[in-house]
């Protein structure tokens, strides 16, 4: 693969791309702390509400939702004006929705925190719809791919600032009670120890917050490049009609689809995993939920290494083939997580995180090409199949809540087989991609 030519890190069109390349990576952080911080909260919400699984699994519902409802409205939005203008939209209403954790603890009860869940959502739609091709835009196609994968390798770093809040600052301070504990507690003893936690709870959101307005404030006064903010007079109906005749984005947006499910399950139901091995050895459930977040964040430490390895090897190794090969890779660790009732699952869980970390920027590069004028809406398709994050979390808690067991695998166990679908419909996309680019390599001959 060729390096990046120096006007693709450098100038463009007279502006410096530098500045503007580390404000639009910053995002890419800030919607990775989004995403990992929530993840712990799924068991937080269950415990502080006295709710089953699949109830506290309607926090990813309402999280990911957002992503499909705004992915297209901001795709028009960015089409008619500009990538700048869509990041400052998206922006605010991922401050908007951080800071509606304050009304919703306020408020005392579940459905609020859903809908500050939601609209922060909407706001990481329209940055993603808005910074993904932007960044892909920031230089020649050719080196489009290994560019999205060096700004997509500061998502982890975000993640991981988010795993570490939740542990540090929402999990270790939250009342030591168990769920049991809790179920036996009068309506008073209840009120008083839902606010303590829910007290705890919203406060890294509004930090965060407050670090979103300041980021919008520095982009708005930066003078920003407008690779591809051609306008277009193309409507949406005919973009979709050209964009569904072509095989490699269809079966794109179903990779990325079945791979976010893959993500947001295996890191999310990770807790429920560690929680029941490390309560099987003699711990607290308290002392469990913390240890599988510090497991949680080893995963992450591994996804954030393997990014930038993986992004390396791609300088050798055809995308698609990689992503097939990872895919692979990832399935049989999740299959060693069904099999294993001990720690050796959990460490297979850690493990799934190397090989799912070139995973989305990947499928991104490889769907986008060859679109043309219809790189916005193609990259909206692609955001809007976040969907998978909130499709797949709640069947994965519906086993888990089901208690089923066979051959003696616990129903958490029993419940990875979600993501090990998700992992073979990934490396189907990758080997397809794979053969697709020798084909047309070959006829270019």
């Amino acid at each position: 693969m060729n390096k990046p030519k120096n006007n693709d890190l450098l100038i463009k069109d007279g502006v410096s791309l530098i500045i503007p390349f580390v404000m639009i990576t910053s995002c890419f952080a800030l919607w990775g702390f989004a995403n990992d911080i929530t993840a712990p909260m799924v068991k937080a919400f269950s415990k502080i509400f006295r709710m089953s699984v699949t109830e506290g699994a309607l926090v990813q519902v309402a999280f990911y939702l957002g992503y499909f409802v705004m992915a297209f409205p901001a795709a028009m939005f960015i089409q008619r004006y500009s990538f700048k203008a869509g990041v400052l939209i998206g922006l605010s209403l991922y401050a908007a929705g951080s800071l509606l954790f304050v009304p919703a603890q306020a408020i005392g009860v579940y459905f609020p925190f859903l809908l500050a869940y939601f609209i922060m959502t909407c706001g990481l739609s329209f940055l993603e719809t808005s910074c993904n091709p932007y960044i892909y835009c920031m230089g020649s196609e050719e080196t489009a791919t290994q560019r999205l994968n060096l700004a997509q390798a500061f998502n982890p770093i975000g993640a991981l600032a988010g795993m570490f809040v939740a542990m540090q600052y929402v999990q270790a301070r939250m009342s030591p009670m168990d769920s049991t504990e809790r179920h036996g507690l009068s309506e008073t003893q209840f009120d008083i120890v839902k606010d303590h936690d829910l007290d705890i709870l919203i406060q890294p959101y509004i930090y965060i917050g407050a670090i979103i307005i300041i980021l919008l404030l520095l982009i708005r006064f930066t003078n920003m490049p407008k690779n591809g903010d051609e306008r277009s007079n193309k409507s949406l109906k005919t973009a979709l009609g050209e964009l569904a005749k072509i095989k490699n984005y269809r079966e794109g947006v179903i990779a990325q689809f079945f791979y976010v499910g893959a993500q947001v399950t295996c890191w999310t139901f990770i807790i429920q995993y560690g929680t029941r091995v490390f309560m099987a050895e003699g711990m607290s459930e308290h002392a469990a939920e913390i240890l599988s977040q510090k497991y949680n964040i080893a995963a992450m430490v591994m996804f954030t290494l393997s990014r930038f390895i993986c992004t390396w090897f791609l300088k050798y190794i055809q995308p698609g083939r990689l992503l097939s090969i990872l895919a692979v890779l990832g399935a049989a660790s999740v299959l060693g997580a069904i099999l294993f009732t001990d720690r050796n699952g959990v460490y297979c869980l850690v493990g799934v995180s190397a090989c799912m970390s070139l995973m989305f920027p990947t499928i991104y590069g490889i769907a986008l090409r060859g679109l043309g004028d219809n790189v916005k809406f193609g990259g909206a398709g692609l955001i809007m199949s976040i969907l998978g994050g909130s499709v797949f979390p709640p069947l994965q808690a519906v086993i888990i809540d089901s208690g089923i067991s066979i051959a003696g695998l616990p129903a958490t166990n029993l419940s990875f087989a979600v993501p090990l679908i998700c992992f073979a419909v990934i490396a189907a996309y990758g080997h397809r991609a794979y053969v697709r680019h020798h084909i047309t390599h070959d006829c270019n001959k």
